[in-house]
């Protein structure tokens, strides 16, 4: 039975490497991606609730501590 002979399985090896290694690098570059999003600016409308208007002992509860 004859011998195996393995002494060009390193270049066919690395070869294929870099064949497929370019291949892909070719596929993906071709490709195109989307671009990254840009920020919305929401306008926020504040709306007027009736108690804003009114001072009551709920905004300043220690003024009522006096000595």
């Amino acid at each position: 039975m004859p011998q195996l002979d393995t002494s060009t399985w390193f270049i066919t090896i690395i070869s294929s490497m870099i064949t497929l290694f370019i291949l892909f690098q070719l596929k993906i570059s071709t490709q195109t991606f989307p671009t990254a999003p840009s920020p919305k600016i929401f306008a926020t409308h504040k709306t007027k609730t009736p108690w804003e208007s009114k001072w009551t002992k709920i905004y300043l509860p220690l003024s009522s501590l006096q000595q």
